[in-house]
Formats: structure tokens, sequence, C-alpha cells
């Protein structure tokens, strides 16, 4: 099987599928049709769309209705082919949400996490509830655009969308609605909003009540592998397809990732390593302490009662907006990380997680900025600032890591790498390198996978989290890279937690 785990399979309607798997990222959107044949995954990708962030009036926006759009399209396609659909399934980025009037309707397109207006949201709402309070609660990382802080900005700018809105549902949920008519809060997609206490996987009515907000506004709880309702008589006129279940997968797309994570045991952290890397281990309950609140770790709903310890880094979205920017530049991603290579090692170290590189008007000229005001060289041209970008995000890895063994309740012997930036050759032998474990990396394609996967749970497929990652594991090949240079490494960590991230 190839390592891009695109299958050519027709997929044609068997007892083990096929799935669609509706998978959104903060770039771009996919729909991949999937089925078990033989024991083993079987995938196809059926169309890619960009998903584009839309700036008017000062604000930024997802065009949802585009994205809903999109996902007709799909099913048109997979009626056209005259595929029986067994599920569908959505996932997408965390903490955005819809505003639904009283009348069942959208009211607005919903603001974009990269929207200034939560600029200062943080500390405005510890003057209502003390941050440590708020950790305690939730476990959740501090980031200023958490669903809670965009809600507490919208109350406080008197919003007309959230002054209007009878009930709130997050994107997954929105566009499951919009294909169903049926309104749920699934728990993974919640678990990002730093409202949601995990001991009770319920929302924490005191977080909202000081916004005015209500429990009764977020719709009944699901949880991954549930099914919300089926296609309504309008989509299915529109389609061509029958009432085909809409199942709730781990709606958050890290949730659905971590699913198909190809271990054998627990003893491992992953990266799902996209436009942002989220790196952490997955146990059994959240872990909320003193160190965790130190190290602004979050703790975010799992499959079967998980949950998924880890910390957002900054990811391959610093080399996508210098890509935007660069003249000189290859337009073949695979030789543009190569060129990199050709650059000075070490020359130049970022912090990737600095605010500034949160969504700049220019990100080259903010890591030059960056570089200068740290008394280092300034990387110049598209080499030096690709190399400069893949060393500070592996050394960066490191340092994570080297929190999350303080905190995990057993050894982590491996790093598991799922998503678009493993096929980066030179970043993961790079992160092995600064880790100094083991890198295995697979599935590319790792949250569309989790996605089909939690499907075929849904319909009995398989029993668990350990059969679907057998499952998977013996249905695509998986590069392992170990650890070289170690000194080199280890003085350029010295320098990287002495000089840039002090």
């Amino acid at each position: 099987m190839n390592t891009n785990n695109n299958i050519s399979s027709p997929l044609g309607g068997t007892r083990g599928g096929p799935f669609l798997a509706v998978d959104l990222g903060a770039t771009s959107g996919r729909t991949i049709l999937g089925s078990i044949e033989e024991g083993k995954l079987q995938q196809r990708e059926l169309t890619r769309f960009p998903n584009r962030i839309i700036q008017t009036g000062g604000h930024f926006f997802w065009d949802i209705y585009a994205l809903y759009d999109e996902i007709i399209r799909a099913l048109r396609l997979v009626a056209s082919e005259g595929a029986q659909l067994t599920s569908i399934g959505i996932d997408t980025w965390g903490v955005d949400f819809v505003c639904i009037g009283k009348d069942g309707g959208l009211l607005r397109n919903p603001y974009c996490y990269r929207d200034p207006h939560t600029e200062g949201a943080m500390e405005e709402y510890f003057k209502l509830i003390p941050k440590e309070r708020v950790y305690e609660k939730t476990g959740i990382q501090f980031m200023p655009f958490n669903s809670l802080f965009q809600l507490a900005t919208m109350r406080r700018n008197s919003d007309s969308a959230l002054e209007a809105a009878d009930k709130i549902l997050f994107i997954p949920d929105a566009l499951m609605y919009m294909l169903t008519g049926e309104a749920v809060c699934e728990y993974t997609i919640l678990s990002t909003s730093q409202m949601l206490d995990p001991r009770t996987r319920r929302i924490d009515t005191e977080l909202i009540d000081v916004i005015g907000l209500k429990e009764s506004q977020f719709e009944r709880y699901v949880n991954p592998c549930d099914t919300v309702g089926t296609l309504t008589p309008e989509v299915q006129q529109l389609t061509g397809l029958e009432a085909v279940p809409v199942v709730a997968v781990a709606g958050h797309d890290t949730g659905a990732a971590v699913a198909a994570v190809p271990a054998s045991n627990e003893q491992f952290a992953y990266l799902s390593c996209g436009t942002w890397s989220l790196l952490g281990i997955e146990t059994q309950d959240a872990i909320i302490n003193s160190k965790s609140y130190e190290y602004n770790f979050t703790n975010e709903g799992g499959i079967e009662g998980t949950t998924r310890f880890l910390k957002n880094i900054c990811g391959m979205w610093l080399l996508e907006r210098c890509r935007q920017e660069w003249t000189d530049a290859p337009t073949d991603i695979n030789q543009v990380n190569a060129d990199a290579m050709t650059a000075e090692p070490f020359r130049s170290l970022i912090n990737p997680d600095d605010p500034r590189f949160a969504n700049p008007s220019s990100m080259v000229e903010a890591i030059k900025d960056y570089c200068r005001e740290t008394h280092q060289p300034i990387p110049e041209d598209y080499r030096q600032q690709a190399r400069c970008i893949f060393e500070s995000l592996a050394l960066r890895y490191r340092q994570v890591l080297e929190y999350l063994k303080e905190l995990a309740p057993f050894p982590i012997e491996r790093l598991h790498v799922i998503g678009g930036g493993s096929r980066n050759t030179h970043l993961m032998q790079m992160a092995a390198n600064s880790i100094g474990i083991p890198v295995l990396t697979g599935p590319v394609e790792g949250t569309a996978i989790g996605n089909i996967m939690l499907q075929a749970k849904a319909a009995g497929l398989v029993s668990d989290r350990f059969e679907m990652r057998r499952i998977i594991a013996e249905s695509i090949d998986m590069t392992t890279y170990l650890p070289l240079d170690k000194e080199v490494w280890e003085k350029a960590y010295e320098r990287f937690k002495e000089e840039i991230t002090k």
C-alpha cells in the first residue's frame, strides 16, 4: 500500500461500508470514501477544496455555506457512482461556532478563531473568574481564541448574532444540523471550548453564567459513534441519496486523528502535524495540577472516554504563510523542503508560539523581526526561512515532550506522527534528532481515517480503539526515523531554551 494512503478501490457498498468522511481543516477540506474489506481499510479521496477565511468589516469569518455546498457536491458524486452509503461523519478544527436563531436559521457566518477581536479577551474574562479557577474547572490550555473567550468578547461587544442566538452549535455540529435538522453538542468538539468540566463531561454553568449564557443553548450532548440523525428530505432531493445516517464521530479533527494513531500500546506520544502541531498523550483521566497549569497543557475529550492531554504548537501555518509571500521559491513543496537543507544549520531560531506569528500581515517580516529583536542573523531567503521554521519546530517538540514526560503516568517510548506534515522527511528526521526517541510516521490522512474507523465502530464492524488501530497498522506503510547527531542537537536545544524561549 502506498504511504499516501489513496487507494484505488470501487468501495461499492459492502457490509464494511462505504463510509463518507468529511474532514475540514483550517486551510482546506476533503471528502474520503472508506470501507473495511477483508480486515483492511480501503479508502479513496473523493473531493478536495480550499477553506478560505473571509475578511470583511474588520473581522475574519468562515464561509459555512461554502463548506455545506462542498459536502452536498460530494454527496452528489457518491449518488452518481451508485454507492449505498452506510453513514456520513464530519470532523473540523476546534473552538469556532455558529449562532442559530429561534426560527432555526443560521444568524451569520461564524467568526474565525484568528479574528483579532479576542486580543486581551482572556484578561477581561479573568476579571469575572480568576485564571486559576478557570483552569481547575476545565484543564484547558489558555489561548485567546478559545470559545469561552470568543463568546465573552461577543457579549462585551453586544454582538447582534449572539444577542439573538437561541442555540450555539460548534462547526461540525452546525454542519450536521444543516444535513439532518438535528442539533447536538458533540463531546470532543465541546472539549476544545474551555467550557467543559472533564470530570462531569458537561458544560460548567458558572463559566457561562457570568457572560449571560445557559447550558440549554448548547443542545443535547452526544459522544463519538452516536447517530445524530438522517439526511433531511431536502438534502435527499439535492443529492439523490436516501435517508443516510449521519454519525457523530470525533467532531474535533485532532480527536479523530488520535483515534487513527497505529499504536500497539499506551506508551506513546502523538504529534498531529498540520497547520497546527498537536503534541500529547492519551490518558484515561484528565491531568489537572500545578505543573499542567504552569506548562499550559490542555485536557481534551478523546474517544471511548479517554482524555487527549496535549499542547497546541503553531505548526506548518508558519510555512504556509511564508509560501504565500515567497516569489523566488519553487512551487513544489518537496523541493522547498530539500532546498532548506542547503541553508546553514541553526543559523536562526524562533519560538513558534510567539504571539506575533498568530496571524501577521507578513509572516516573513514577522520572522525577520523576531530574529532581529533576539540579535540573531536575519533569514533572508526562502531556504534560510524554511530551515529556521523546521529546526525551531523540532526543538519546540522536544521542549513540550520533556514537559509531557514529567506529567505522563507512563514512560513515553516513541512518537507517532500523523497528518500532512509527516510527509516532510527532513522535518521528521529533525524531530527524531531533537527528541532522542524513534519517530514513526503515518497515516498521512490520519484525521479522515479516524473518522472512517469511528463510523465503522458505530456500524458494529470493530469493537474498540485497539482493534481500530490494529486494522490501520495493517493497512498502511509506516516510516521510522531514528535519532542522529545527538551532540549537535543537544547544543542547539540548550541555545533554544536559554535564548529563544525565555
